[in-house]
């Protein structure tokens, strides 16, 4: 896996690879059924879960209604409480500012807390292309870096990784970046984790600038909070001398008592935990406690188009918890890497889209969903995934309509089919072709499981359908037929004639 995402194939290419892969899918089964089995403890404890998600749904509506003027009042209390704010119209300025914050204090490294949105402008590239390094300090992240991998999921990017990989990792890769992991490592996760510490260590102590991301801005107060599990994020928003925040617009709630909402349902949906082992949060400069500078940057990078949307706007209500991962069948098989994009999973492919603007990959990524709706379910704050997929999916219909001149085999199709079902006559008809065809190619078809007789592989356009579907047999009478003679289902089934009997299929 190459160290960017510029590239990658569309889905159903990426995914089909993926899906090859046993070892991939056996670490993600487990995974993600570890992590769904917690969450779904620690939610039946409360009784009240389902107010919790409307009331967190209120709150990100409320901002979504109000941006202009909850970013507006957290720019002044940021400003107050000491902290520099810059505005980042795209992923080019933010990086630029970090460069020159660290230029600046002639930094040439930076240590990292976890953070999507550093990921999303792909910070680290544009800090390696100044000649600046930034270290990874979440251990998975660590993981993904000293592995020259991308992250797969967005709570733990390395997901798709079991604890021998990790070790192999740990011993060839971080001598080359510092403190080398012990020659006598083994893949127990607390020695795992011991080496990490370790390696760690001296990058926090000699850091002079850090970069953070943020789960939450309060505009009220102007503080910025972070969660996570290991301390490490502690470490980078401490020690150093200057802390750089990169925080997207939505990020930023109204008030403290709205962060007291979310900080009830992010934990539970994320790690299954009811609390974060380590919840930071802090407010500008304080003399003597803390960073000497803090600078935050609000980031846009197309979420002002995203919130142009109607249907597509509750997209940005997403507290990045990764519930709908943990849940989506399609991601449980493929993983996040098929993606292509640091926003995997069902979230991924109704917020990537918008946010990278129209190309073939990200076209296809509404496409990854079976439409079942568990996304939905779990969403803490209640984003109604499956609607937006089919929202953007039929932009994608309406875009390639617009490109082509001439329509696609899939738009004759559905053509053909609406013409025939709005005549009765003529789906009288087709039902009848269709039965007198059953008994032709029911001698070429196959028997599925549970007996069903099903139709082998299609030729044309159609291999692609049913080389992943079983596609029933039709029925050999019509349910029109049968209604007719049999009277409404009234005569015995004995009365009928021995020819009927003995047809194909079932009415």
């Amino acid at each position: 896996m190459s160290g960017t995402f510029l590239g990658m194939p569309k889905f159903p290419v990426a995914a089909k690879k993926a899906l090859s892969d046993s070892q991939l899918r056996r670490n993600l089964a487990h995974a993600t059924s570890t992590i769904r089995a917690k969450r779904a403890n620690v939610v039946g404890e409360v009784a009240e879960w389902e107010q919790l998600r409307l009331a967190g749904e209120a709150i990100k509506n409320r901002v979504l209604r109000h941006l202009p003027e909850c970013l507006e009042q957290l720019e002044e209390s940021l400003t107050a409480a000491g902290a520099t704010v810059h505005w980042a119209d795209d992923a080019a300025e933010a990086n630029r500012i970090v460069v020159e914050v660290a230029r600046r204090h002639n930094a040439g490294e930076v240590v990292k807390v976890k953070s999507m949105a550093t990921q999303e402008i792909d910070l680290n590239r544009a800090l390696e292309a100044a000649g600046i390094r930034a270290w990874e300090t979440d251990l998975a992240e660590l993981i993904v870096q000293l592995g020259g991998d991308l992250p797969s999921h967005i709570l733990v990017p390395a997901i798709h990784r079991n604890r021998a990989e990790v070790r192999e990792i740990f011993l060839r890769e971080m001598g080359k970046a510092g403190k080398p992991a012990p020659p006598d490592l083994t893949d127990d996760p607390k020695r795992l984790a011991e080496a990490a510490r370790t390696h760690l260590r001296e990058k926090f102590l000699r850091a002079k600038v850090a970069v953070s991301g943020a789960n939450f801005a309060v505009a009220e107060t102007g503080m910025l909070a972070v969660v996570e599990s290991e301390g490490n994020g502690r470490m980078c928003l401490t020690l150093p001398e200057v802390l750089v925040s990169v925080v997207g617009i939505e990020k930023v709630v109204p008030t403290y008592q709205d962060l007291d909402v979310m900080l009830q349902l992010l934990p539970r949906s994320s790690t299954g935990e009811r609390m974060n082992p380590y919840t930071s949060m802090w407010t500008g400069v304080t003399a003597g406690d803390g960073p000497r500078e803090v600078h935050v940057i609000l980031l846009d990078n197309g979420r002002t188009d995203v919130l142009a949307d109607p249907v597509g706007r509750q997209a940005l209500r997403c507290i990045r918890c990764s519930a709908c991962l943990n849940v989506c069948p399609v991601y449980e098989r493929t993983g996040g890497h098929a993606y292509g994009s640091v926003y995997p999973g069902p979230i991924g492919a109704i917020l990537t889209p918008p946010l990278r603007g129209s190309d073939p990959q990200a076209d296809s990524l509404p496409y990854a969903s079976s439409l079942c709706g568990a996304c939905f379910e779990v969403c803490p704050v209640r984003i109604d995934i499956p609607e937006v997929l089919v929202h953007l999916r039929s932009r994608v219909v309406d875009q390639n309509k617009a490109a082509s001149s001439s329509p696609s085999v899939q738009d004759m199709a559905m053509k053909a089919a609406s013409w025939t079902l709005s005549s009765a006559r003529r789906t009288s008809v087709v039902e009848k072709a269709a039965g007198l065809g059953s008994r032709i190619v029911g001698k070429r078809g196959r028997t599925a499981p549970g007996g069903r007789s099903v139709l082998g592989p299609l030729p044309g356009p159609a291999a692609g359908w049913s080389q992943s579907r079983d596609i029933p047999l039709p029925a050999a009478e019509s349910f029109r037929d049968w209604w007719k003679r049999t009277e409404g289902g009234s005569r015995a089934a004995g009365d009928e004639p021995a020819d009927r009997r003995q047809g194909g299929g079932q009415p």
